[in-house]
């Protein structure tokens, strides 16, 4: 997969996105698929017994891409699938909105689903991508990983 290919599959971005285009890129893929499994990631209003105004997300930048494209590469090697999409937005984002995508393209959905529950938990705990929530006391840097 060549660079312009891969930055389709693996982006970080302030904008949202469209599931149903992604889902589309993942299962244009190859006519090989047979299931996709997608996770979307949203702001919720509430977390913690606290409101939720909005939330904001940061970065390192490089370093965040670099592991999406790991956790990317790793779950086609691990698990019997044919192509992976992963997004994440950064910066402020209203509460309703689109926050992360997972799609995850196999010839089967038991391969999908263990595939797509992996690359979140992998995002969570290896990306550095920071989570702000704001909160009608004020702002709150939430302490585990989005």
């Amino acid at each position: 997969m060549d660079t312009k290919q891969l930055s389709e599959r693996i982006r970080i971005q302030t904008e949202d996105f469209s599931v149903e285009a992604e889902t589309n890129k993942v299962k244009n893929s190859s006519k090989r698929i047979g299931g996709i499994v997608t996770f979307l990631g949203t702001a919720r209003d509430f977390s913690k017994g606290r409101d939720i105004n909005k939330i904001d997300f940061e970065h390192y930048p490089g370093m965040a891409q670099k592991r999406l494209a790991e956790i990317r590469e790793q779950a086609l090697k691990d698990y019997d699938i044919i192509e992976v999409s992963i997004i994440h937005r950064v910066g402020e984002i209203p509460v309703g909105d689109n926050i992360v995508l997972i799609v995850v393209g196999a010839e089967h959905r038991k391969d999908a689903f263990r595939a797509c529950s992996w690359c979140i938990d992998e995002l969570k705990r290896i990306t550095p991508i920071w989570k702000k929530e704001t909160t009608p006391q004020g702002e709150v840097w939430v302490e585990e990983h989005p």
